[in-house]
């Protein structure tokens, strides 16, 4: 099983003893794909400085793998960052993604650095070309947006204060994904954008997921879903179908690679690429 274009998955940091054994047995029957890197998720609140750096040590040292952290911005000090940038380096990651972030629950102070933007320009003061820095892009707009252009400027914003790629959040209609790119690449954004993939393992959970980050399903695969009821089976067969023929339609139209959203998950991710051209 080799992809045509390089792939890479996103972890989520556990926190129990059974979410670790879940996750080491996700990551070591991914890495049999050989993935460019793989990335783990920010820990919201109090987690933020504990949990994503154990991850990602672990990741790197049990596992082998390249491992980029994410790292919000949100709630969070310009030291705290500037901390976590330091052990970053010092664990030899050369690779970051860089997001905004959402208020951890509970907190009410929004942090030092408020957009995305901010915690580019931050990392590059900091330690200038060292870290390879992805940015998050939305092509079916950020629902936070004012509009669809006022998307588009924020995202090249990002990519100005030195963002060296970007991975879209996950969407199911290629069509969205190339007129993202095309609108952005006439603003004179060349960087490359790499489709974020959410391979659908539980539908009611997506939908939710969805609802809350402005991702749309099509009406007619929420049709199609309902319709196998509780045939496990066929819902599995039909999802993996679905993706990797929408995946084999992006590569095809020139993504330069896959950023796979496990959800700490190999089956669905492994059906997905078993099922590419």
């Amino acid at each position: 099983m080799v992809a045509r274009v390089p792939v890479s998955f996103e972890f989520y940091p556990p926190k129990t003893d059974e979410q670790r054994a879940q996750l080491d047995r996700t990551a070591a029957r991914l890495k049999a794909l050989a993935p460019e890197y793989v990335s783990c998720t920010f820990g919201a609140g109090g987690s933020t400085l504990s949990y994503t750096p154990e991850t990602i040590q672990r990741l790197r040292d049990l596992h082998k793998l390249d491992a980029a952290p994410h790292l919000s911005c949100m709630g969070g000090s310009r030291e705290e960052i500037r901390q976590l940038l330091k052990l970053y380096r010092a664990m030899g990651c050369r690779r970051l993604v860089a997001l905004r972030g959402d208020l951890p629950s509970g907190m009410a102070r929004m942090g030092d650095l408020r957009h995305a933007t901010d915690l580019v320009a931050f990392i590059r003061a900091e330690h200038g070309d060292f870290f390879h820095v992805e940015v998050g892009c939305y092509p079916e707009t950020h629902p936070q947006a004012d509009d669809a252009l006022a998307d588009l400027r924020h995202f090249k914003a990002k990519v100005d204060a030195g963002a060296d790629a970007a991975i879209t959040q996950y969407f199911y209609n290629a069509d969205a994904y190339f007129r993202f790119v095309d609108d952005v690449r006439r603003l004179g954004v060349e960087v490359p954008i790499v489709p974020g993939i959410m391979p659908i393992s539980n539908f009611a959970q997506l939908k939710r997921f969805s609802e809350a980050c402005g991702a749309e399903i099509p009406r007619w695969v929420g049709k199609r879903m309902q319709a196998f009821g509780d045939d496990a089976d066929a819902i599995r067969e039909f999802a993996a179908e679905l993706v990797a023929a929408m995946c084999d339609r992006l590569v095809d139209g020139g993504a330069p690679a896959l950023h796979f959203y496990t959800l700490n998950l190999s089956k669905p991710t492994l059906n997905v690429l078993r099922n590419l051209r």
